[in-house]
């Protein structure tokens, strides 16, 4: 879920609240929005260079993010089938697909605290001088 700016009003300076959700596991991000996004655009090409072109990542950034994908999680989330006579492929596996469902729940929970629980300090911020 991609996160737009909420802007304040009519005022010529907006003030929007933003989060990213980001599991990790130890150090390395084992699932944040880009690696969500890349998930999804694997499941829509079919394909781990298409799904990095959309998203204009090269092929060795969008390879590592496969990898650790695949790493940090009990089961690998993106198969692949090598080329041949038919061409390559990519595909999430059951875990991927639950894994990118799980990811947007909590990325859609998380706009809707901020939504609810930030509109207050989002009516006090501005630069001095501005209140009215």
């Amino acid at each position: 879920m991609n996160q737009e700016p909420r802007p304040t009003g009519d005022d010529p300076v907006s003030a929007v609240i933003t989060a990213k959700a980001r599991i990790l596991l130890g150090d390395t991000i084992a699932i944040g929005p880009g690696k969500a996004d890349l998930l999804e655009a694997v499941a829509g090409t079919g394909s781990i260079a298409a799904a990095g072109r959309s998203l204009g990542f090269s092929y060795r950034r969008t390879r590592d993010m496969i990898d650790t994908l695949n790493a940090c999680w009990r089961v690998p989330l993106v198969a692949t089938v090598r080329g041949g006579s038919h061409g390559g492929g990519a595909q999430l596996t059951p875990a991927g697909r639950a894994v990118l469902e799980e990811y947007r729940k909590l990325d859609a929970a998380l706009e809707l605290t901020l939504c609810q629980h930030g509109a207050g300090l989002l009516r006090l911020i501005g630069p001095a001088g501005m209140a009215g």
